[in-house]
């Protein structure tokens, strides 16, 4: 069993905007955050905060993380995979390289860091929490490509698929399903025309924040959700119905 104290959290993709989101509200809630990403820079220091560098594609790199939170830190409760990166489209215009790459951040990168921590979260019977996207549920589009629509939908099916094999060893896993949210992915991407269009194709009329995201990955990680499994949270301004 992992030793009694604070709950450990680890966030992959800290650096990002949901990531830094992520990082404070859970900081907030008291928990020993264990913030990783490629860009060490951007993450915001100060305790209870420790920072790695990870590039979530590399297993042993993933593996040497881990072994070092338990090492300092005893125990490990939740998991937020964050990490992820865009592609764009048409098919036609997508190498193979960049199909690659794609699929192994988003979607190899999940199944990579459930291995690694499988045995840390059935200690602490912790938590789980994945990203898809409302790409995975709607088909997506050119604008993030025929990759990213395919490792978003991929993380579903990962996350119910989880959800059932670690059930019995008291391990909630959940997932992500974000529409249009304000960080440098869209942002930082697109033009303002298509901000526009995205914002205006949202039923509630605005572009998501990253506070959003980082409620409900709160709400996930809480005593709250003890009953909560295999679901897929869609914050989308209602962008997807379920």
């Amino acid at each position: 069993m992992a030793k009694p104290g604070t709950p450990v959290a680890l966030i992959t993709g800290a650096a990002g905007g949901l990531g830094r989101a992520t990082v404070a509200r859970l900081r907030e809630r008291g928990m020993r955050v264990v913030a990783t990403d490629r860009a060490l820079a951007e993450i915001p220091c100060g305790a209870p905060l420790t920072v790695a560098s990870l590039d979530v594609t590399d297993e042993s790199a993933i593996i040497a993380v881990i072994a070092r939170v338990l090492g300092e830190l005893g125990r490990l409760d939740h998991v937020v995979h964050l990490a992820g990166i865009a592609g764009s489209g048409p098919l036609d215009s997508v190498s193979r390289e960049d199909w690659q790459h794609v699929l192994d951040t988003n979607l190899t990168s999940a199944f990579l860091i459930a291995k690694a921590t499988h045995a840390a979260l059935a200690a602490s019977r912790g938590t789980l929490t994945l990203t898809s996207s409302t790409n995975g549920l709607n088909g997506g589009s050119a604008l993030s490509g025929p990759a990213y629509a395919v490792a978003k939908a991929g993380i579903l099916n990962l996350t119910r698929y989880l959800a059932k094999e670690w059930a019995a060893e008291g391990i909630r896993v959940n997932c992500l399903a974000p529409g249009p949210i304000a960080t440098p992915m869209v942002t930082g991407r697109f033009p303002s025309e298509t901000i526009d269009r995205l914002k205006n194709a949202v039923p509630l009329g605005a572009i998501g924040e990253p506070a959003h995201v980082a409620h409900a990955i709160d709400y996930l990680t809480s005593p709250s959700a003890a009953f909560v499994t295999g679901t897929v949270m869609n914050v989308s301004g209602g962008l997807v119905l379920d």
